[in-house]
């Protein structure tokens, strides 16, 4: 089976006073019931949740990729569509190549389509 990394932003990196609407506490669920979903899909899923540091992202990408082996990684939304987090996903995709040769992605738009962007990939 192949195991997936699922990387976002950690719910306290959010500047919500772009998101009207969403608070910390709201996105942790929503994030909470994606990962659920992923086990109820059957998935084998590794969750990592990151800052918005790109030097502290990648430290941590690091770390986590000592539990694989990952076959693909799923980037959240708010990683790759942010036009601040430019660089920050620039740096998470090189990272992953360059550590993960063979890698394959896939990426959602919010935490309830990412059994649907993995799925196009597994």
């Amino acid at each position: 089976m192949t195991t997936i990394l699922t990387i976002g932003l950690h719910p306290s990196a959010i500047d919500y006073t772009e998101h009207p609407g969403l608070d910390e506490a709201t996105l942790t669920a929503r994030i909470e019931r994606g990962d659920a979903a992923l086990r109820a899909a059957g998935f084998d899923a590794v969750s990592c949740l990151i800052g918005t540091d790109p030097d502290e992202a990648e430290k941590t990408i690091r770390e986590r990729l000592s539990e694989g082996p990952f076959g693909v990684a799923m980037i959240g939304g708010g990683v790759r569509m942010v036009p601040e987090h430019t660089l920050l996903f620039e740096r998470l995709i090189n990272v992953l190549v360059t550590t993960t040769p063979g890698i394959r992605f896939c990426f959602n738009t919010t935490p309830e389509t990412t059994v649907d962007a993995i799925r196009r990939w597994i």
